[in-house]
């Protein structure tokens, strides 16, 4: 019985619901505007329809036989933590795709502007597979596929979704026409892009090195309005061979105005230079307030001892 449980040992609720939700946007997006506008389909999907058209063999069964050997070399490789939940993953798109198939939501008749529907397809089913890859999941077949490229060759996860769907696609053109394949190709696209934002942007934000003469009442005053840290580093300016504090500073994206106005303020001839940062974790961003680790206590020197 102890066995039993500590196969599902790292697996966090958290990440089920979020990988359950994923593929509900996901079979959302492929029943409402995929299915009911004759668009096809990327990615292993798209492979099983294209044996079904050319062999006769039933989606369902390709589709069995396609991802077994796959889930075995993503348990070698990438764990046993990213099978379970690719596992729920998998099985859970399938059940999204038959709910909203026996239930639809609603129905959207859009053959007339077959741009909106690539583009509202592409969100739908980029969010959900974001958020699934977001929480360590996949749906089987190609996703298991994108992340081991981007482990071994650090390809993002959409750029490789989206060459592999490019080339299913072209595959496709076998029984697709070329208008309905172009649309196809646009959605698979726009489901790229928003897979990289979920996964590289949510946690988006700027990082700024300031040099300044008053580089510790900068530090002080974003402590004080705007909680924040900072790493303050040495360094020598090569003109001037002067002795420079640089304060290093990570803040959300919607923080960098305050930032600004702070150094404004209190040294307007500061040199500011400000980055992207794609993700950022730790404390102040990925940990709130109670979580934060308590400051040292201070040394005491030892009292001395009677003669």
């Amino acid at each position: 019985m102890t066995r039993f449980f500590d196969v599902f040992e790292g697996i966090r609720l958290k990440g089920i619901l979020i990988i359950l939700f994923g593929t509900l946007l996901f079979g959302f997006g492929i029943i409402h505007f995929n299915m009911q506008n004759g668009l096809a389909h990327g990615g292993f999907t798209g492979l099983t329809l294209l044996f079904y058209y050319l062999f006769a063999i039933e989606p369902s069964l390709t589709n069995l036989l396609l991802n077994i050997p796959l889930f075995v070399i993503g348990y070698k490789l990438l764990g046993r933590v990213m099978l379970i939940y690719s596992i729920i993953g998998t099985i859970a798109l399938s059940a999204s795709l038959r709910l909203f198939e026996l239930y639809p939501v609603t129905h959207l008749p859009l053959q007339d502007d077959l741009i909106l529907v690539s583009i509202f397809a592409g969100v739908f089913t980029g969010a959900g597979l974001g958020l699934i890859f977001r929480a360590g999941g996949t749906t089987g077949g190609a996703d298991i596929l994108a992340r081991l490229a981007n482990k071994y060759t650090g390809m993002s996860l959409g750029r490789f979704m989206f060459t592999f769907d490019a080339a299913v696609i072209s595959l496709s053109l076998i029984h697709l026409n070329t208008t309905m394949a172009m649309y196809t190709l646009l959605t698979v696209f726009v489901t790229s892009r928003v897979i990289d934002f979920i996964i590289e942007g949510a946690s988006a934000a700027k990082s700024t090195m300031i040099i300044s003469t008053k580089t510790e009442e900068i530090s002080d005053e974003v402590i004080k309005r705007m909680s924040r840290g900072s790493t303050v580093l040495t360094g020598r300016g090569s003109f001037t061979r002067d002795n420079r504090d640089i304060m290093y500073c990570v803040v959300n994206r919607n923080e960098l105005v305050q930032l600004k106005s702070i150094i404004d303020e209190i040294d307007p001839y500061a040199f500011v230079s400000i980055n992207d940062v794609k993700e950022v974790s730790g404390e102040g961003f990925t940990f709130d307030q109670s979580q934060r680790r308590p400051s040292p206590a201070p040394e005491t020197s030892p009292e001395p001892q009677a003669q």
